[in-house]
């Protein structure tokens, strides 16, 4: 695949009012979510589970892409169909985590790197083949005493300019998620320091490897306080700094920003996303969403492992969708939550 159709590609991801539905969760992960609905976690019980959101109808109108799990991408509906096959159903691009998670970093026990080079680029080509037009790997920054250090920043950099590089060898669209953590009770100007630093080197890795910024999409976090944090910065407050750092650092050549929802509640999530739309443009990249949670929240409690309870669990993620949707192009408003 050419440089020209990767390209195509990232921009019909961050096409007008769409975004990605984040549904990669690892087995584990997903387990935990399970345990809240009283669903013990099965091969059967993900696949039900995955095949309720991509056959949700018409949620494609403000989806783009799925990010996938390896299990995922190789499981079928119920009536025999791939859900690659369902996906393009919907006119949405699969897509495929392919990092193997984050593991303590040597030399510096409380940070971590994401693992998952080894083998990567036969994995692609298994993937591609599979149907997979677009990859996420994710980095894993903690803001703490003394944290997150240059050098954690800088081998996770390094790591997510390798695998961007072997993903567009591949011909798929590199989706590259550095998160720096909400975890903490840091304030606003502590996470917009080690967000910068951690945007400035993953960028300056990726020029240094050849990455075509116009075949990849950034995932960031936002700019916001920590989780625990005495002071919670309003919803405009976060908007305006996640801006002004994304200036600071993102070349213009990138089509997209999605943003990762970092275990905001769906709502203020959409707020967040919504005000830099709607009051912080014209902006030279398209800014929307990659949320996991704060997408499915509803929908999985709604769902709760029932099939009688699957059309409730559809319509919370398909208005979800559809309030991002409009938070995306800036026009998000609150009273629509009701329906």
């Amino acid at each position: 695949m050419k440089d020209t159709d990767i390209a195509a590609t990232a921009k019909a991801l961050v096409a007008d009012g769409r975004g990605i539905l984040a549904a990669d969760e690892s087995t584990g992960t997903i387990g935990k979510r399970f345990e809240t609905i009283n669903v013990t976690s099965t091969a059967d019980s993900r696949r039900a589970y995955r095949e309720l959101l991509f056959t949700t109808a018409g949620v494609g109108e403000f989806v783009s892409g799925v990010i996938l799990y390896d299990e995922t991408l190789r499981q079928s509906a119920a009536d025999g169909r791939t859900f690659v096959d369902v996906m393009k159903a919907q006119n949405i691009m699969p897509g495929i985590k392919v990092d193997t998670g984050a593991k303590p970093l040597a030399g510096s026990p409380d940070e971590t790197v994401t693992e998952g080079l080894d083998g990567l680029a036969e994995r692609f080509k298994e993937y591609a083949k599979l149907g997979a037009r677009f990859a996420k790997w994710r980095a894993v920054i903690r803001i703490g005493s003394g944290l997150p250090t240059p050098y954690c920043i800088d081998v996770n950099a390094h790591a997510l300019a390798r695998y961007a590089l072997l993903c567009q060898e591949a011909g798929l669209v590199p989706i590259v998620e550095p998160e720096v953590l909400m975890d903490g009770d840091h304030t606003i100007e502590a996470c917009d320091r080690a967000s910068t630093d951690t945007f400035h080197a993953v960028f300056q890795a990726l020029h240094q490897q050849g990455v075509a910024l116009e075949g990849m999409l950034l995932k960031p976090n936002m700019i916001t306080s920590g989780k625990s944090a005495a002071k919670q910065a309003s919803v405009d407050d976060v908007a305006a700094w996640t801006v002004r750092c994304l200036k600071r650092t993102v070349p213009p050549a990138v089509p997209g920003i999605v943003f990762l929802s970092g275990g905001q509640p769906g709502k203020l999530a959409t707020q967040h996303l919504n005000a830099m739309n709607a009051n912080h443009g014209p902006l030279p990249w398209k800014l929307s969403f990659s949320y996991g949670r704060a997408l499915q929240d509803q929908a999985l409690k709604r769902w709760k492992g029932a099939k009688e309870n699957v059309a409730a669990a559809q319509a919370a993620l398909k208005l979800r969708a559809k309030l991002n949707s409009a938070a995306s192009l800036g026009r998000y408003r609150s009273d629509a939550e009701a329906a």
